[in-house]
């Protein structure tokens, strides 16, 4: 799975501290989502999905093998 958390974090000008804060989770999970490490749960997409305001298909991309 990859992921434009990054980027997002990025245009809205949040440092991971930030938007783990908003997310409710450590900087230490959102660093590992950046670095396509970790999968988060729905509850964890969908907050993100919020925050930036974009469908959780366009934060997290699934390749055809993966589904």
């Amino acid at each position: 799975m990859k992921t434009r958390l990054k980027e997002l974090r990025a245009r809205e000008r949040l440092n991971q501290t930030e938007l783990a804060k908003r997310v409710k989770v450590s900087r230490q999970t959102i660093s590992l989502i950046e670095r396509e490490e970790y999968v988060p749960s729905l509850l964890i997409a969908k907050r993100l999905s919020r925050i930036f305001k974009e469908p959780i298909e366009e934060i997290f991309i699934f390749e055809e093998e993966e589904l």
